[in-house]
């Protein structure tokens, strides 16, 4: 995901982004203590996900 698409959201469907990112990156931590991860990259790339989606909220946040 890049920054670009991020901006066309409102406030709302970002923080929906965010959970949905916060629940996924549950699920894969929790698929990679019991050894069943298909993607381990993935992990860092919903990480780096929820920080584009927080960088996106501060900027609307901002004046």
């Amino acid at each position: 995901m890049k920054g670009n698409p991020l901006k066309d959201l409102s406030p709302e469907e970002l923080l929906e982004k965010e959970k949905a990112l916060r629940k996924e990156l549950f699920n894969l931590r929790f698929q990679k203590v019991t050894g069943h991860v298909e993607n381990p990259s993935r992990i860092r790339q919903v990480r780096r996900d929820i920080a584009r989606v927080l960088t996106a909220l501060a900027m609307e946040k901002s004046p």
